[in-house]
């Protein structure tokens, strides 16, 4: 069959969301308006917005031998992701995140990460023939630090894209490698803050933090700064800060997958575009998926965008 042209190398999680008046004390029982399960994981969303806008997409990930790894792998098939190397572990439960949200929106949220946490080198390795053949490989930071590390180590080595996106944000500092084998560096402002020690809150200092960030290694440094777009900034070229249309946000979950996984795309198949037209367009898509309830299932495809959003 056809080889992948974005290869997603990190998490599958299963969201558990209970609706809640007020988040419950401990030792207390209280009742819920509404549950809802939902597929993620950072990994997977950001596959998922990649295939759901057309790009032939492989996930590296490891699930658990249950209903929810069972679920997920239905998820994938329903979006054409190739699954070759989705492998399934029983001595972990697939990655769960039971939520809870309140009536103003607000968040507790427990990521228990199960078998993600057990996908190792040796599985990356054995994907060595799908991350050679792709234009993108996409990683994050749900999954143990050096096995991302080595699936961006091969993608270098094999000339292949890589777009690093260093979320959730890590409590340690990250390894200098890490900015040296990314091609695009990822952050958004609390990630970038945590990473530089500079506070990002406006385009000025996000511009102070991507060139903190340069200081460590990377070249490429694209920072998204939330309803304020994106800054962009290219070895040494003036930042280019790319605003986005301002609308009312119903439920930003997901959002940032959204942005990452549309740069995938556009990645792997509009290549000559300028970073910065990819970025607009990207911010444009995640801006789309803030106005809908859901992550994965806020995400439009290719038939609810203007056509130029795609366009090579």
């Amino acid at each position: 069959g056809l080889m992948a042209e974005v290869v997603v190398v990190g998490s599958s999680n299963t969201d558990l969301t209970s609706y809640v008046k007020r988040l419950p004390e401990p030792g207390e029982t209280i009742l819920g308006t509404k549950f809802q399960v939902g597929f993620g994981g950072k990994g997977a969303n950001q596959c998922v917005m990649a295939a759901k806008l057309g790009a032939r997409c492989a996930m590296v990930t490891k699930l658990g031998a249950d209903s929810f790894g069972r679920d997920t792998r239905e998820n994938y098939d329903k979006y054409h992701i190739i699954q070759d190397h989705v492998y399934t572990t029983d001595l972990a439960a697939t990655g769960v995140a039971p939520i809870a949200v309140d009536e103003h929106g607000r968040n507790s949220i427990i990521v228990v990460s199960g078998a993600n946490d057990l996908l190792s080198v040796e599985d990356v390795k054995h994907a060595t023939a799908t991350i050679a053949a792709a234009r993108v490989v996409v990683c994050q930071l749900e999954i143990k630090p050096d096995v991302t590390l080595k699936a961006l180590q091969l993608a270098r080595t094999h000339g292949v894209k890589t777009l690093f996106n260093p979320a959730p944000a890590p409590p340690q500092p990250l390894a200098a490698e890490f900015y040296a084998v990314s091609d695009i560096f990822c952050p958004n402002e609390s990630e970038a803050s945590l990473l530089t020690g500079i506070q990002v809150v406006d385009v000025a200092s996000a511009a102070q933090a991507a060139r903190a960030l340069q200081a460590k290694g990377c070249t490429t440094v694209v920072i998204t700064l939330g309803e304020r777009g994106a800054l962009v900034v290219e070895g040494s070229s003036e930042p280019v800060h790319v605003a986005t249309t301002t609308v009312q946000a119903v439920d930003s979950s997901g959002a940032g997958d959204a942005f990452i996984g549309t740069l995938a795309y556009l990645l792997a198949r509009a290549p000559a575009l300028p970073l910065a037209e990819m970025v607009r367009r990207a911010c444009a898509v995640s801006t789309i998926s803030v106005t809908r309830l859901g992550t994965q299932s806020s995400y439009p495809g290719p038939d609810e965008l203007p056509a130029d959003l795609l366009a090579a």
